[in-house]
């Protein structure tokens, strides 16, 4: 199946692995991920849930293909998934996600995120690092008070001064 799967250049055959009962997990998200790359929105329902599994990897592979789509949808989803209290262990990805898509869910999805993860004892530091960084590279103004409480955090500290550094008007 994995062999037919990779070699296969019709997209309704991969459509089907998505719809179709009995497909082992692995097939859906390959079939999911080459729709995706593809740029045909039959994948984004599948896309996300990966987006959204417990498998870093998986979550990356889904990331790369949701950045590729072109569905419209995606920043809205990405930014429910990074500003959801329940799954912050997972939200990693869909934090990267929304900084490659610069769309204008970004901005307040991490600034959201970001705000939650300043909270003492925090136990998500690289998604607070992954915030701070976007939020630098996305070089939005109305990340600077988030940046600036970042700034007494010693594990996001030296990412903070360089986020600000790339915000005009900034310190």
């Amino acid at each position: 199946m994995y062999d037919r799967l990779v070699a296969t250049g019709d997209q309704d055959e991969l459509a089907a692995v998505l719809t179709e009962p009995g497909h082992p997990l692995w097939a859906r998200e390959l079939a999911a991920f080459r729709l995706g790359v593809a740029g045909d929105r039959r994948a984004f329902e599948s896309l996300v849930l990966l987006l959204n599994h417990r498998d870093p990897p998986r979550c990356a592979s889904a990331a790369h293909a949701l950045a590729r789509l072109g569905d419209p949808r995606t920043a809205r989803a990405a930014a429910a998934l990074a500003t959801n209290e329940l799954r912050v262990a997972y939200a990693l990805h869909p934090v990267r996600l929304l900084v490659e898509l610069r769309a204008p869910e970004a901005v307040p999805a991490l600034i959201t995120t970001l705000e939650r993860r300043l909270r003492p004892h925090d136990p998500y530091r690289r998604v607070a690092l992954a915030c701070v960084e976007g939020l630098g590279a996305l070089g939005d103004d109305r990340a600077g008070p988030v940046l600036n409480d970042a700034l007494a955090h010693p594990a996001l500290a030296q990412a903070a001064v360089r986020a600000l550094a790339r915000i005009p008007g900034q310190r």
